[in-house]
């Protein structure tokens, strides 16, 4: 009994050394994948490429068919996972439920026309080089789908997840995720194995259905009443446990049912994005994402054979041009039947020509069903992760390659979108808006420009909305906004809308490149036009400057404005002095970024420095209400000059100095930072506020 008893604790002691080297192993690994990572992502930032291309580099460096550094491999595409569940998981708390019913067309159709085109063209393209039809049509399967980690990643490092190409992307790329499973299912029968896929299919589409319908219930009613608690507990390490078991559950739950990861953490942050939660969440999640998804990348590249590409160059290469091609066309064609302009097509396209990681999974039950041999296999994975590597540089150069394809002599039906007549765009000729003069025009239609219309619409101005979604276009034409469907970065859309008839332009659209098309083509059309911009960082600031911005807004910026207000407000800081001190920070701050303008006309606001041009409300009963502008004495008492006068419908420039003041008055004045406070405060009655700063 001792000698058993000593026998099974010797094994024990023996398993237990042996899963620790198992797990010091995997801690190795780890450390030579980010310490290689560091010297790689360092000489890629020097040389200005991207860092998802460093991490696909440090892959192929570390991995079996590189230097063969990292050796469990296994462990860190098991790593690699949970990155593309984090990364979905924080792409469905930046959307929303609303507005992923917006877009069910462009993933049902879009997404299936899509994915039944490239298949079609992939069959027809290599049975010409004497492959049989099942592994024909497999092949069209593998390359159907696209990179959601790669693409997505790309979008929100560079803040256009927003932009009518990017909600497009994400359309596809959800219909793709739902789409490996059937495809998985009928590869087996491609191989001639047997099964009833139609019973499969109809199960996982009842399976299907069952999540949705948990997936709303928990949303709207039982996620929320349990985050309150949690929150209310006032634990930070309670909350970031909580939201991960949501986000891995629903992607376990999803996986178990036969649907991927990827979708069921998707539908978790969809379920966050619908509470109050969902920033708070996003923050504690962003750390952890960077880092998993990283070593997504990282398993990627450890995929490269680099013998295969030696070996097979032109194979290799020839492939990879052939496939990003075929795939940027056709993603363009359903771009432009489902109604979006020429730009928008090809920057999408571009964004989706390369072969997805879901391909990979797939892959191997090509292998093992005998639809893919080994030679098939190797050649596919170079061909594949080279395409990831273009990624990147195709998707800088979207902007440049639809800016200029765009401004050929095409037809108006490959501008505007195959069947625009079913949206209702091919009538912008019979609703020009001629008759608007000096307008406002708002080119983007999200949250920022909706925000510009109602206040235009409270101020009586008249405004036109330039917009490249067409459902958007199409809904909102219904409730009869003057919105008209066009790529405002256009010469043509801009003079469309009146550009050179219009007072101001108001740029709220997300992706930086067409914010810089736009702001220099209205210069050019109207050296007058006031432009207003937004940008998300100040670094961008004095780029949109040089261009002819009159006023650029960065959100950060603003963002810090408002926190500072709102902090001096708590501790009941005169509402008056913190209006002083927020336009000395918005002086001091956005002139470090004001530059002369290069070839458009010099903005008098940009030469002003600390001077102010603003338009004060005189309220009833307030100071100046009754004076003259003589008895007011703002000039010697406050360094502020009237330049105009607006009362109702009437305007008075330059009033003499026996004009009386009233209240209900607009004043527009020219006054000192340092005194702006103090002129608004005569402006005021007790506890009132001005209008139109």
């Amino acid at each position: 009994m001792r000698a058993d008893s000593k026998a099974k604790t010797t094994c024990s002691v023996k398993h237990a050394l042996n899963s620790d080297a198992m797990e010091i192993k995997l801690l190795n690994d780890i450390v030579v994948i980010f310490a290689v990572a560091v010297a790689v992502l360092l000489l890629f930032h020097r040389l200005q490429l991207p860092a998802i291309i460093g991490f696909l580099f440090t892959g192929a460096l570390t991995g079996p068919h590189g230097f063969g550094l990292v050796g469990a491999v296994h462990e860190v595409e098991i790593l690699a996972e949970v990155g593309i569940v984090l990364l979905l998981f924080t792409i469905g708390i930046e959307f929303s439920v609303d507005e992923l019913l917006r877009i069910k067309r462009q993933v049902l159709f879009g997404g299936a026309l899509q994915v039944g085109l490239t298949i079609a063209a992939t069959y027809l393209l290599v049975t010409q080089f004497g492959l049989a039809a099942g592994p024909a049509v497999f092949a069209g399967f593998l390359v159907s789908l696209s990179s959601t980690a790669i693409v997505m990643r790309l979008y929100q490092e560079t803040g256009t997840i927003n932009t009518s190409h990017g909600r497009l992307s994400l359309a596809i790329l959800i219909f793709q995720d739902i789409a490996i499973v059937p495809l998985m299912l009928f590869a087996p029968i491609l191989a001639g194995a047997s099964g009833d896929p139609l019973s499969q299919l109809l199960e996982l589409a009842l399976k299907a259905l069952g999540v949705v319908a948990l997936i709303v219930v928990a949303s709207k009613w039982v996620v929320p009443k349990i985050f309150f608690y949690i929150a209310r507990a006032g634990s930070r390490e309670l909350f970031l446990i909580s939201t991960s078991v949501l986000c891995f559950a629903v992607a376990w739950l999803t996986a178990a049912l036969g649907l991927s990861l990827a979708l069921g953490a998707f539908m978790a942050g969809l379920i966050i994005s619908e509470s109050e939660y969902s920033h708070q969440t996003l923050e504690n999640i962003l750390p952890f994402r960077d880092v998993f998804t990283s070593f997504f990348f990282v398993s990627v590249g450890m995929l490269l054979d680099v013998s295969v590409i030696t070996e097979q160059a032109g194979a290799v290469f020839g492939g990879a041009l052939i496939v990003l091609l075929v795939k940027a066309g056709i993603v363009a064609l359903v771009a432009l039947v489902l109604g979006y302009p020429l730009h928008t097509a090809l920057v999408t396209g571009l964004g989706l020509a390369q072969v997805g990681e879901f391909s990979f999974v797939l892959s191997r039950v090509g292998v093992d069903t005998g639809l893919l041999n080994q030679q098939h296999y190797a050649l596919f994975l170079a061909i594949s992760v080279l395409t990831m590597v273009y990624t990147p540089f195709l998707m800088r150069a979207g902007h440049w390659a639809g800016q200029r394809v765009a401004a050929w002599p095409l037809p108006a039906v490959l501008k505007l979108g195959l069947f625009a007549d079913r949206l209702g765009l091919e009538n912008r000729e019979r609703d020009r808006p001629n008759d608007v003069n000096d307008h406002v025009i708002i080119a983007g239609f999200g949250i920022n420009g909706r925000n510009v219309a109602r206040a235009a619409r409270c101020a009586s101005i008249e405004y036109v909305i330039t917009e490249t979604n067409p459902e958007t276009v199409r809904r909102e034409r219904a409730k009869k906004e003057p919105i008209f469907y066009g790529d405002a970065s256009s010469e043509d859309v801009l003079r469309y809308a009146g550009a050179e008839r219009a007072r101001a332009l108001v740029v709220t659209i997300p992706d930086l490149a067409t914010v810089r098309r736009v702001i220099a083509r209205a210069r050019s059309i109207n050296p007058a036009l006031h432009i207003v911009a937004r940008t998300r960082f100040v670094g961008e600031v004095e780029a949109l400057y040089a261009l002819g911005a009159d006023e650029v807004i960065p959100e950060e910026f603003e963002t810090s404005v408002e926190i500072i207000a709102r902090v001096l407000r708590r501790y009941l800081v005169a509402r008056e002095e913190i209006e002083q001190f927020a336009a000395e920070v918005r002086s001091d701050g956005y002139g470090l970024f004001r530059v002369d303008g290069q070839g458009a006309a010099p903005s008098l606001r940009r030469q002003l420095g600390d001077v102010e041009l603003v338009t004060l409300h005189v309220d009833v009963g307030a100071e100046l209400d009754g004076c003259t502008l003589a008895q007011s004495d703002l000039r010697r008492r406050n360094g502020a000059a009237v330049l105009a006068v607006r009362r109702t419908a009437q305007l008075w420039p330059n009033p003499g100095g026996d004009f009386e003041l009233r209240g209900g008055d607009d004043i527009v004045v020219l006054c000192s930072v340092e005194h702006l406070g103090a002129v608004v405060a005569r402006c005021r009655a007790s506890g009132a506020k001005e209008s139109g700063v």
